[in-house]
Formats: C-alpha cells, sequence, structure tokens
C-alpha cells in the first residue's frame, strides 16, 4: 500500500512538472522568424528592380528561419509619397522599412518618435561605407533619421540620331546654339523636347526649371524669394519650351508620357537621372547608343553647374523590440554594403552615396559617372532644395502658366506662397 502512494505520487509530481519542462524547452528553443515588411518602390518596371529582388532573396536564404524580408510592392512613386506622409502624419509607420526622397518636406519626419534614429547604430565600419557628406545632408538637429542610399545628378539626354537628322553634330555649348538646334528638329517634324506639367511634381520640367533657375541666379537661388528675377526668368523659359518646343500634349502629361515620348523617338532631348540609363525599353531603342548626355547650356551668367540631389533615402521603424530593431539593422547593413550597391548599380544604372569598386562599362552609364566626376560645381533642383509642397504648387501652376492663364511673375507669386520661412 505505502509503494503504492507513492507511486502515485510521483506520477502526480511528473504531471505537474511537464507543462513546466515543455515551457523551458519552447523558450531554450530556436527564436521564432522576424519577418521584416519592406515597402519599396524598386519593383515593376524600376531598372532596380531585379537585383534589389535578388539581394533579398540572398539574405532571406542566409537568414532562414531567423529574419525574413517581405517586399511589400510601391510601383506608383507618387501614390507613394502620399502614403509616407499620410501615415506618419496618423501616428503609424508605413512599414519596418521605406524610402523618402530627402527634402525639406520629408526632413519634418525626423521629429517623430515612429522612425529609427541610426546616429547610435551606425559604427565605424558601416559609417565608411557611405559618402560623408551625404550622410551629413541627411543629418537633422543631430539625429539621422534616414540613410542615404540613391544618389542623382540630372542632366540633359540628347538624341544625337535625331540631332544629326536636322545637321546638328554636336550638343549645343550655348543658349543660342540651343535655340537653333530646337528651330531645326521643329521644322524637320520633332518635337524638341519632353515636357510635362502633370503627376505631383511635373518632374521633367520641374528639372529643366531648376537649370534655368540655376544658371540664372547661382547654386544657392534657392535661398532668394520666389519673386527675384532669376525665377521670373526661369518661368518665362520654361513656358517657351512647353509652348514652343515640346510635345502638343505636354500641358497635364505626366512622367510616363514624357519618357514615352523621348523612348518613341518623338521627341529629340529629354531629362531625368541615372536609373532611366538602365532601363531595357531605352536599351532596345534604335537610337540608345547615339544618346549623350550634359548639362543645359548657360542661360544666364553661371555656367558649368550640374543639378544634384538624394534621390531615396532608407527609413526604418523604431521598434521596443531590440531583436526586431536589430535585425533591421543586419538587413540594411546587407543592403548598404558596397558588394550589394555594385550589384543594383551594375544592371540599373543607378548612383549610389555608398562607396563601391564599381565602374560601369555602359557608354550612357559612364557617361553619368563621368559627368558627376567632372562637375565643378551641383546644386539642389527645385523639390530637392524646396520640399513637396512648393512642388506641387509648382506642378499645378505650371499649366496655367503655359496656357497664359497667369503671367511669369503671377505664377513665381503663387509658387513664392508655399515657402516656409
Amino acid at each position: 500500500m505505502m509503494k503504492k502512494s507513492r507511486l502515485i505520487a510521483v506520477l502526480l509530481l511528473l504531471c505537474l512538472l511537464s507543462p513546466l519542462t515543455a515551457q523551458g524547452q519552447a523558450e531554450s528553443g530556436q527564436q521564432k522568424e522576424i519577418e521584416l515588411r519592406w515597402a519599396s518602390i524598386w519593383v515593376g518596371n524600376d531598372s532596380k528592380a531585379p537585383a534589389v529582388e535578388a539581394l533579398v532573396e540572398e539574405f532571406n536564404t542566409k537568414n532562414a528561419g531567423k529574419i525574413k524580408v517581405v517586399i511589400e510592392p510601391q510601383p506608383d512613386y507618387n501614390a507613394y509619397e502620399q502614403k509616407v506622409r499620410t501615415s506618419l502624419a496618423a501616428g503609424q509607420a508605413p512599414a519596418d522599412i521605406f524610402t523618402i526622397k530627402f527634402n525639406p518636406t520629408t526632413a519634418t519626419f525626423y521629429q517623430s518618435n515612429l522612425l529609427m534614429d541610426f546616429q547610435g547604430k551606425l559604427d565605424d565600419a558601416w559609417k565608411a561605407n557611405f559618402d560623408g557628406g551625404s550622410l551629413e545632408q541627411s543629418t537633422v538637429d543631430g539625429m539621422l533619421k534616414s540613410l542615404p542610399m540613391e544618389t542623382a545628378i540630372l542632366p540633359i539626354w540628347y538624341n544625337m540620331d535625331a540631332m544629326k537628322s536636322v545637321g546638328v553634330n554636336a550638343v549645343p555649348a550655348t543658349e543660342k546654339e540651343m535655340f537653333a538646334a530646337f528651330d531645326k528638329l521643329k521644322a524637320a517634324g520633332i518635337a524638341p523636347t519632353s515636357q510635362m506639367t502633370g503627376d505631383t511634381n511635373a518632374w521633367t520640367s520641374m528639372i529643366w526649371f531648376s537649370h534655368f533657375a540655376v544658371s540664372l541666379g547661382g547654386p544657392n537661388v534657392w535661398d532668394k524669394p520666389f519673386t527675384d528675377p532669376a525665377f521670373v526668368e526661369a518661368a518665362k523659359l520654361i513656358k517657351r519650351m512647353i509652348q514652343e518646343y515640346s510635345t502638343a500634349d505636354a500641358v497635364g502629361l505626366g512622367a510616363g508620357g514624357s519618357g514615352g515620348h523621348f523612348l518613341a523617338g518623338r521627341t529629340a532631348v529629354f531629362s531625368n537621372g541615372p536609373w532611366y540609363a538602365g532601363r531595357a525599353d531605352l536599351a532596345a531603342t534604335p537610337f540608345f547608343g547615339s544618346i549623350k548626355i550634359g548639362g543645359l547650356p548657360a542661360v544666364g551668367e553661371y555656367e558649368d553647374i550640374m543639378i544634384s540631389r538624394l534621390q531615396a533615402n532608407i527609413c526604418a521603424a523604431s521598434s521596443k523590440d531590440a531583436a526586431k530593431e536589430q535585425a533591421i539593422v543586419d538587413f540594411l547593413k546587407f543592403l548598404t554594403s558596397p558588394s550589394s550597391i555594385a550589384k543594383i548599380a551594375e544592371t540599373s544604372g543607378a548612383m549610389f552615396a555608398i562607396k563601391t569598386d564599381y565602374r560601369p562599362v555602359n557608354n550612357l552609364q559612364k557617361q553619368f559617372y563621368d559627368a558627376n566626376a567632372s562637375a565643378s560645381t551641383t546644386a539642389f533642383d527645385l523639390e530637392a532644395a524646396l520640399g513637396a509642397e512648393v512642388t506641387l504648387e509648382f506642378a499645378q501652376q505650371l499649366g496655367a502658366l503655359a496656357l497664359d492663364r497667369i503671367s511669369a511673375e503671377e505664377f513665381c507669386a503663387l509658387v513664392d506662397r508655399k515657402i516656409e520661412r
């Protein structure tokens, strides 16, 4: 009877201990896989998409069971920017990882506690990968709540096959030569330039306007009131470009239409960043090998200034989960490593704030690198200098300017009202 009682007691004790033992095994077992959501614009037709997808797959394979990065495609750039602003304003990060165009508008995001501050996470080895000037530009009040990744210069592109077809054998070096070339193209039935007033930033026309303004007012022109004579004259010039030297549908046209005209050979002169050089549909054009890029011929006293910007900075959501924050850092270290960036640059033509040994062999990509290296002075474009709200007003009023509904002076005064001082 005694032995039977002892046996029952032992069995009861084992039953009581078994849940604790199972719990202890679960706690000491493999950690649950951390999933990171990346709201990425580098998807679809973006020239960086294939390399980015391959890198994410490589990282996930190496970290199987520990970290998994899931790309949430954001193919509409304009809608994506609005999503980021709306999410942050509502007190929620749009994803664990996301990108912004760094400018005065997005710099206000640094005041949000939703964003991770990389200042305390950027060790010496990781910091050494980045261009020092880009890191400095991305630092606001001692905070580094976005990492500079993609940079850009925004030159003028010339389809030299089209130019030579009307007897223009070299890139125009002066304003007089430029308009003379445009007149020849126009007379031959070729719209000289791709202009647009649509989307949230009137992208290609905004670049042209920026070239005009900087040439007239200097690299620090953006510090002046928008009613300054340099901006008024730039407004008159961009109006002339749209009315006389572009396609008939320029008013209201978006970036896809503007680029589409150039790809189809309907226009001969274009403006965009280096990422466009890696597009498959551009490489498939019969004039791909004839494209030459350069700065816009000076229309004012300031010459040889290249328009440049921080095109994409990476942000991350802050988290009280230390393991998740470390997972984000681990992925971003991998993504911004020189070897990863070299793979993206090689296939896309894009330029980055991360140092690599990559040197392009593709002629068009090489022209971008050479132009960037040889630029004696750089200046921001309007969007990079003044932010999204000012650029939106610029785009909304540009159509009215092109249709003669407002004067250049009125146009500048309307945009000036949106500048915070």
